[in-house]
């Protein structure tokens, strides 16, 4: 559990670039933690990490007592953020919720350096997404559909069939359009 939550920190520092003009945000990991733990978005990501690693457990007691706070905290980041991650969902190092609302995962298998932004939908049905994949806003995959490593699904695009390695995708349904995609990296954007 807290390897994948350094893996969340790590990518989600690396995908924000957390600086001022004095550079003081990327100078101190530990003020780059702090301003990541403010964001609402991480929250859900804690919540799912610790409802999925109490769902392992082999404790019986203490399982049990640990999952009433795990579905409290789950409602009540739920309520707060629209975000939505089944805690049966087994999601590598990396997962980063880029805009909250509207999100919902289902139990699936997500590999590492996953970027979701606000509206995307991941059926429970699907069976699995690979490594270095970015869901742009409103972006769907439903049914039995597969995604490969490397994949650009782009904003409001419907996936309904298998998606290969290294593409960008778009539209209604999906469509390769790019070969070569690679996840998106967050410019920097000054305020002022």
């Amino acid at each position: 559990m807290l390897d994948n939550l350094r893996g969340d920190f790590a990518k989600n520092r690396a995908d924000r670039k957390f600086t001022l003009e004095s550079g003081g945000w990327s100078r101190s990991v530990w003020l780059s933690n702090l301003r990541i733990l403010a964001a609402m978005n991480t929250w859900t990501i804690i919540t799912y990490r610790f409802a999925h690693w109490v769902v392992k457990l082999r404790i019986p007691v203490v399982k049990q007592l640990l999952m009433i706070v795990a579905v409290v905290l789950e409602r009540w980041v739920r309520l707060w953020t629209g975000i939505i991650i089944d805690r049966d969902a087994e999601i590598g190092p990396g997962l980063v919720v880029h805009t909250p609302y509207a999100v919902f995962v289902g139990a699936t298998r997500i590999g590492a350096n996953c970027t979701v932004c606000s509206g995307v939908v991941i059926s429970a049905g699907s069976r699995g997404i690979g490594d270095n994949v970015f869901f742009g806003p409103g972006a769907k995959l439903l049914g039995t559909a597969k995604v490969g490593n490397n994949v650009v699904i782009m904003a409001n695009s419907l996936v309904l069939t298998d998606v290969p390695d290294d593409t960008t995708i778009v539209g209604v349904p999906a469509r390769i359009r790019l070969r070569g995609g690679k996840p998106q990296r967050f410019a920097k954007t000054t305020v002022g």
